[in-house]
């Protein structure tokens, strides 16, 4: 009992600190200072909330229990992904940030019309609700596991810590905090890294253990990578136009400081999510199953010292909220300037804005608790989300900033099916009985959704007449074939 104490001291004090970062940031007299800083940070300050935003509750427990089950190979559903979406963000960030828009649906108007943009809008609520929701079952079932309460229990109070710092500070807030989480959560993985190292004896306990049970191919970089390579595809596209990030970008002085924040992000993601994956493998050796509540959660309970224990839960807690304070604050700025502004109120005052966007904060929020209570899958939920982005949106968007002929009803029409494939995909992983060619997060359901949206959206293209010359002005503008 002295133990949860201390953590719920600590943890208090940790929640105060955040809170006070956001009240001292919650001057904000736009959308756009509210959203983007005003567009006045470093590239290196970016490139940390990210890292921060990415490198959170998925990759610090999930992803550890996956390489204790599948070895080295597990690096492929988180850190591959990763690094194919941040490799392709460095090509498109100029083109990005010379767009001077706030949000993707306002780009996406600029582009082609405000249907394409009202499709893009719904398609980023859907995948920060649910990427939220996300979030709230890893800490939930962290509060569960460490302080013996309800997961109910533990999903509220998650949320409502990130509401609280998120609701005041709004993005530049969410940057701050994200920078002192980042150090915090980095502190706490090398901390369970040399743990993991030490107790199980390093590599060659995990190749011996392994061959004594024949898990063949266990350390091996590339033992069964046809498994994973649809999630390979699906979080690598939909990582990659994923609004949260894009934001970041648009946040940027300049281009050139876009292009910089990946630069680093690409080279820290590398051996961030290598030193999960080998966690995880050394786990292999001291865990003869993974403990009810996950590996991590279980190894930062087993510390003898109390107080150091306290430390390393907070530092876990904060690698979470990291992560769900950048999907909160993208989800509200959808709500708020590509539907409040654009289609309810657009002579609305800044001011007002600000408080809309504080209001969309706890609607995303309330709105992810509710899935986050009905199901508890982290890589399904996962997977479903990203599905949409990746057959919904990815196609109109890249193309977007190459193809002039591209047209906004081919725009249209390939983010209808993909909202109505994805849609369908969705049910039949909730049960539904419903006839279906492939398997749920199959690499076959990827090819069929991916081929589909291209085929209709050039087709549609070339039997329609586009603006010309708004395209052209907007891939001008972009610069990102100059």
């Amino acid at each position: 009992m002295s133990n949860n104490y201390i953590t719920l001291t600590l943890l208090t004090l940790y929640v105060l600190a955040i809170i006070i970062v956001g009240i001292f940031n919650r001057k904000n007299e736009s959308s756009e200072a509210y959203f983007l800083a005003s567009r006045k940070l470093p590239a290196w300050l970016l490139a940390i909330t990210f890292i921060a935003s990415w490198w959170g509750g998925g990759s610090a427990i999930d992803m550890v229990d996956h390489a204790y089950v599948n070895g080295m190979s597990s690096f492929w559903v988180y850190g591959v992904p990763v690094l194919l979406s941040t490799f392709l963000m460095l090509i498109f960030a100029k083109g990005i940030r010379n767009i001077t828009t706030i949000s993707q649906p306002q780009l996406l108007a600029e582009r082609y019309d405000n249907r394409v943009a009202l499709l893009q809008t719904i398609f980023i609520i859907i995948f920060m609700v649910i990427s939220t929701a996300v979030q709230i079952i890893v800490v939930a079932r962290f509060f569960q596991s460490f302080f013996n309460i309800s997961y109910e229990v533990g999903a509220i109070i998650g949320l409502s810590i990130v509401l609280l710092y998120s609701f005041f500070g709004g993005f530049k807030g969410v940057v701050l905090t994200d920078l002192l989480q980042f150090f915090f959560f980095l502190f706490t993985a090398i901390f369970l890294f040399y743990i993991a190292y030490d107790k199980s004896g390093g590599i060659t306990a995990v190749n011996n253990l392994a061959s004594e049970q024949g898990k063949i191919g266990y350390t091996s970089f590339f033992n069964d990578v046809s498994s994973n390579f649809a999630f390979v595809i699906t979080f690598g596209t939909a990582w990659m136009i994923q609004a949260n990030v894009w934001q970041r970008i648009s946040a940027a002085k300049t281009a050139r400081s876009a292009q910089k924040m990946m630069v680093f992000s690409f080279i820290a993601f590398i051996p961030l999510y290598l030193m999960v994956t080998y966690i995880g493998m050394y786990s292999s050796v001291f865990y003869s199953a993974i403990p009810k509540g996950g590996i991590v959660p279980d190894m930062v309970k087993q510390l003898k010292n109390p107080i150091l224990s306290s430390i390393i839960f907070v530092g876990l807690c904060s690698a979470i909220m990291s992560t769900m304070d950048s999907l909160l604050n993208t989800g509200a700025l959808s709500l708020t300037v590509d539907i409040y502004k654009k289609h309810i109120a657009p002579q609305s005052s800044p001011a007002k804005q600000v408080s809309v966007a504080r209001l969309s904060t706890i609607i995303v929020g309330l709105l992810s608790l509710f899935i986050a209570l009905k199901i508890d899958s982290v890589l399904t939920i996962s997977w479903i989300g990203s599905d949409f982005l990746t057959t919904g949106a990815f196609i109109p968007l890249i193309l977007g900033f190459i193809w002039v002929r591209g047209t906004a009803p081919a725009a249209v029409a390939s983010m209808l099916f993909g909202l109505m494939f994805s849609s369908y995909n969705l049910a039949v992983a909730l049960g539904f009985n419903l006839p279906i060619a492939w398997k749920i997060a199959s690499i076959k359901q990827v090819a069929i959704g991916m081929t589909a949206s291209l085929v209709i959206y050039i087709v549609v293209s070339l039997l329609t007449k586009g603006d010309v010359k708004k395209s052209k002005a907007f891939i001008t503008k972009a610069k990102l074939l100059g």
